[in-house]
């Protein structure tokens, strides 16, 4: 993030509330947040942070009479040239060092069959996860079997994020050609320093842990027509987890259950539909081995239900050389995701947009639900429409029922067999006849069911 930036509109959501204004106390003309001077230089040192202060001297001592904060640019990203000259002494001082930290970079680790890149891993399923995700279950696996017995019947599920997925502009995304993979690629991959934690949390906790990361999207109305952003920029894209080893839909008709501070946005909603433990509803006092790092599991991003967990493993192991190690033993992988998990479909012509780098556009022929605008926003991001439409393969436009089928649909009152088929014979059962009258009529639970045959676990025990 830059700030002051060069204008209002230039500062990051992180300096502006929901509607686009700037906060109050946050003065981007002088440079100062809640009166204090401040200043924050980009990342990667592409900025120069200046804060000038004028002193004077009052009853012998030194204070702040007026203070002016900025930042200088050191490269055009545009024009792709330096906006200032290198130091030829400093240049000359760690050149050995320079070359030597190349050199090291480039030493490869294994061989990619298919390009990686994570220019729309925030709306799917995606290998640059994937690969991440694998390689800290592979890395579990083997140190359950080796040290902890005792758990080699708990299932492992395995948490990764898209770092690199636009966060510091339309260039900041991962893409690796087919071919070669070295330590810069797994440094690509994975961006932080982090080392793998291993925490053991119940299957309600993984349940809320997915639905504050698809707090990452913006509620879409399925009766809307006009164009909808998909993609919430005030969520950090580090905080929007996937987590695989289980299967899930996320339903964006619906409000996001937490705000990106990890704080309650709608205790009602429930975004997460679907999630399943091998191809079975999740049991919410199951026991699960979850591997992720040591941001999340010490509570950063505020996720509910994960900071306090019990460590099972407290590795001093970095997630990326996890995955450097995960890649050599490998030799050559074959980059591929799971599709574990989605976007809920929607029913009714919806106009979805998302924003990606310009060059995402070179691999929207493997996403055909994608489909690139030709045009780009103020900040050069990319517009895609996503299509996130669906209809009944069985309830073709003929059927006697496809307009209430579909009207049904489109409001979540009623759900197909799949989400491909509807199958308009089968029979209802009490618990689903509850579940479609509870959401058609928008009631509301005010005691706990007492048949003894309705479990409190169970996914009508809400209806009934």
């Amino acid at each position: 993030k830059v700030f002051p930036a060069v204008d209002d509109k230039s500062l990051d959501p992180l300096f502006k509330d929901a509607d686009g204004s700037v906060f109050p106390g946050v003065d981007n003309t002088k440079g100062t947040i809640n009166g204090v001077p401040a200043v924050q230089a980009g990342y990667g040192g592409n900025n120069l942070g200046i804060i000038d202060l004028t002193l004077e001297k009052q009853a012998g001592k030194w204070k702040v009479a007026a203070s002016q904060s900025s930042t200088k640019a050191i490269y055009d990203t545009a024009a792709q040239k330096p906006l200032v000259e290198a130091e030829p002494a400093v240049v000359e001082a760690v050149k050995a060092d320079h070359e030597a930290a190349i050199q090291y970079a480039n030493s490869p680790i294994g061989m990619t069959t298919a390009p990686i890149h994570s220019f729309f891993s925030l709306v799917q399923d995606d290998p640059s996860i994937q690969i991440v995700t694998n390689a800290q279950k592979w890395y579990v696996e083997n140190y359950v079997q080796k040290n902890l017995p005792q758990y080699k019947n708990t299932p492992i599920l395995s948490v990764g994020a898209p770092f690199k997925a636009g966060r510091n502009g339309p260039d900041e995304f991962t893409e690796i050609k087919a071919g070669p993979l070295a330590i810069k690629s797994a440094g690509d991959l994975y961006l932080y320093d982090n080392t793998l934690k291993v925490i053991l949390v119940k299957g309600s906790a993984v349940k809320e842990w997915l639905e504050m990361s698809a707090g990452k999207f913006n509620q879409i109305d399925p009766d809307k027509k006009e164009e909808q952003p998909l993609l919430n920029p005030s969520f950090p894209v580090y905080n929007f987890d996937v987590i695989d080893g289980v299967s899930y839909q996320i339903d964006v008709t619906k409000p996001a259950k937490y705000k990106p501070d990890g704080t309650i946005n709608d205790a009602n909603s429930s975004r997460i539909v679907q999630l399943n433990y091998n191809g079975q509803p999740i049991d919410p006092n199951q026991d699960f081995l979850v591997a992720t790092n040591n941001y999340r599991a010490g509570g950063g991003g505020s996720f509910p239900g994960v900071k306090g967990s019990r460590y099972v493993i407290d590795s001093p192991d970095e997630n990326r050389q996890i995955l450097m190690d995960y890649i050599s033993s490998q030799k050559s992988i074959d980059p591929s995701s799971d599709n574990n998990w989605s976007i809920a479909p929607i029913f009714g012509e919806v106009n979805v947009t998302i924003t990606s780098s310009p060059k995402a556009a070179e691999y929207v022929k493997s996403s055909p639900n994608i489909r690139y605008l030709n045009k780009t926003d103020d900040k050069g991001f990319g517009l895609f429409s996503l299509d996130v439409s669906n209809t009944f393969k069985d309830v073709p436009s003929s059927h006697w029922a496809y307009s209430a089928i579909n009207e049904l649909a489109s409001k979540q009152i009623v759900s197909g067999s799949s989400s491909a088929e509807f199958d308009p014979n089968a029979k209802v059962n009490r618990a689903q006849f509850a579940s479609m009258l509870v959401k058609a009529l928008k009631l509301t639970a005010k005691s706990k069911t007492k048949f003894k045959d309705v479990l409190a676990s169970a996914w009508y025990a809400g209806a009934v």
